[in-house]
């Protein structure tokens, strides 16, 4: 049986972390990105082929797999910890979601009743 450098990172591990630690791996053997700038272009690639398979839903979530695990390669590659930034986003979401909903509900409306029009100008003003 061979053993490769990534079997030190425990498959149970939860997929960001997982993905984190596999880059990390790679990084200490000189698979890794010089710039940061380098770490963009490949996230703009993963983009264009995200771009391009949107009609079939088994490519399209392969794509999305590898966007987002590029994206996690630029935050470490900057020290960010990437669970604390997506649950600040997720937390920036509901409360601009709630102003939205909240601004409707002045109004008399829902979020039913609104058009993504209308809803995009309020995210705007939650900002």
């Amino acid at each position: 049986m061979t053993n490769y450098i990534t079997d030190c990172v425990s498959k149970d591990l939860e997929p960001i972390h997982r993905a984190e630690k596999l880059q990390q791996e790679a990084a200490k053997y000189g698979f890794d990105w010089v710039r940061s700038l380098h770490i963009i272009k490949k996230i703009e690639e993963e983009l264009h082929e995200v771009e391009a398979v949107l009609d079939d839903r088994i490519k399209l979530a392969e794509e999305l797999g590898d966007l987002i695990f590029s994206c996690i390669n630029l935050a470490r590659y900057h020290q960010i910890d990437t669970k604390l930034v997506l649950q600040q986003t997720n937390n920036k979401f509901v409360k601009r979601l709630n102003y939205i909903e909240d601004s409707l509900k002045s109004k008399g409306k829902s979020l039913l009743d609104a058009n993504l029009e209308e809803m995009d100008a309020l995210w705007n003003e939650a900002k």
